[in-house]
């Protein structure tokens, strides 16, 4: 089984790495744009002898625990059978 992490700045706080981003798109002739946010994206292979349901309980622990900061960021996952 995969699982699949997005994580991303809560839309309440700044990202200035993506307005530089969304910034460099106008520049060079991307229109239409009306905002642009990164983020980070895990894939987490798990083994085999786990459920789906004590896999989404251990990746949402992982995710809210370890890959952000509750502060700031949001997450969000899937989990896919391999």
């Amino acid at each position: 089984m995969t699982a699949y992490v997005y994580v991303s700045l809560k839309k309440s706080v700044l990202d200035p790495q993506g307005k530089t981003i969304h910034g460099a798109l106008s520049k060079i002739g991307y229109k239409g744009l009306h905002d642009v946010r990164q983020g980070k994206y895990f894939e987490i292979t798990l083994n085999g002898g786990i459920t789906k349901d004590e896999a989404n309980i251990e990746v949402e622990r992982i995710a809210r625990e370890v890959l952000t900061n509750p502060v700031i960021e949001e997450y969000r996952f899937s989990l896919e059978d391999n």
